[in-house]
């Protein structure tokens, strides 16, 4: 199975995404001994959203939060995601967060897993050689504003299972109707969710996230209109 935005870039200069099918090795246990006694390696695990910045061994060598912090990361680290050198993807990192003191107090990451989020294309349907709209429904969880303001994330399930034929895919984006203008200057983007299932079984959930570059929407305010499972659902939220 593959979830793509679309086959072109998604986002701007040097920002990147990647997508994959979401494997049990992601999950990372320990063992009870070590977790009860809160020592393991995994026990103060935390998850940022992040830009991760790539080096030219395609290794993250730091990564900026959506609260600000820039962490270094040590040692660096690759995932089979990773695919671009000297770039920065857009990803939740899974991650234990230490104290070092080398003359000058640093705060590093010790990366554990990386996990690309997906940034949607805004297509533009007006025309006649475009593709029709789709709106195959998806199970909505959230939308926030990243602290940093740079994204809006957002979490929602697909449903999925193994297809017959392996050309098979699901493909997510967003469609921008209009963008209001008020008379104070404050501008809202309304946008809908483009969802085709693609002929993709649904027999099991599979949770996403999407990554809204803010800049993007050259708005105020979102207006996002997603076709959920239970009906229609509207999100406004302030950019």
């Amino acid at each position: 199975m593959r979830i793509l935005s679309n086959k072109y870039k998604l986002c701007s200069v040097l920002l990147c995404a990647a997508f994959f099918t979401l494997h049990s090795s992601l999950f990372i246990s320990c063992t009870q001994d070590n977790y009860d006694k809160g020592e393991g390696e995994y026990s103060l695990m935390r998850a940022d959203f992040v830009e991760a910045h790539v080096d030219s061994d395609k290794r993250v060598d730091y990564v900026v939060t959506d609260d600000g912090d820039s962490l270094a990361a040590e040692p660096h680290f690759t995932t089979k995601a990773i695919e671009t050198a000297d770039t920065t993807y857009r990803a939740i990192l899974y991650y234990n967060k230490v104290k070092r003191s080398a003359g000058i107090p640093v705060v590093e990451a010790k990366g554990m897993s990386l996990v690309p989020t997906l940034i949607p294309q805004i297509l533009d349907l007006q025309g006649n050689h475009n593709p029709p709209f789709k709106a195959d429904p998806v199970k909505f969880e959230s939308i926030w504003l990243a602290a940093n303001h740079r994204y809006v994330n957002a979490s929602i399930i697909l449903m999925t299972g193994q297809p017959d034929e392996d050309d098979l895919y699901q493909t997510i984006a967003l469609v921008q109707d209009t963008v209001i203008a008020f008379p104070d200057g404050k501008r809202t983007a309304c946008c809908r969710l483009y969802h085709d299932q693609g002929g993709v079984p649904e027999y099991y959930s599979l949770q996403r996230y999407l990554s809204i570059p803010v800049h993007s929407l050259k708005a105020d305010t979102l207006q996002l209109t997603i076709n959920t499972y239970d009906g229609v659902v509207v999100k406004r939220i302030s950019l």
